[in-house]
């Protein structure tokens, strides 16, 4: 499997951004997406989570009412559309991606298997 992460860029803050993030390969042993930011010098730090069908989503509490987690099966893509972007938001965001459980939404970036190569977001106040 291999995920291509695209959309980032700088944006003012109260702006918005759509992150893509496109899946190839084995698609079919993939059955939850997420999507991860990480900062110089800190973790990665979980954002959100779907699973392939789209049926359960899980969102980091600072993000919630303003991120949005979705997926295009036809396109295999996964999308994170960011609104009322904050200066605290700038990271680069990953992409992630993990069979196992179709139900099951970690928080941690060890129990996702495959992964992209990122794109920087910058939120300037």
């Amino acid at each position: 499997v291999q995920l291509q992460a695209s959309g980032g860029g700088l944006v003012q803050a109260g702006g918005s951004l759509r992150l893509s993030c496109a899946a190839s390969g084995r698609t079919f042993s993939i059955h939850a997406m997420g999507w991860f930011r990480q900062i110089p010098g800190k973790e990665r730090e979980f954002v959100a989570a779907i699973t392939w069908s789209g049926d359960n989503t899980n969102y980091e509490d600072s993000v919630k009412g303003r991120f949005t987690i979705s997926r295009d099966n036809t396109r295999n893509t996964v999308y994170l559309q960011m609104k009322g972007l904050k200066p605290e938001d700038t990271a680069v965001y990953y992409c992630g991606g993990r069979g196992g459980s179709r139900w099951y939404l970690p928080r941690t970036d060890r129990e996702y298997d495959y992964w992209g190569q990122g794109t920087q977001v910058t939120v300037s106040s």
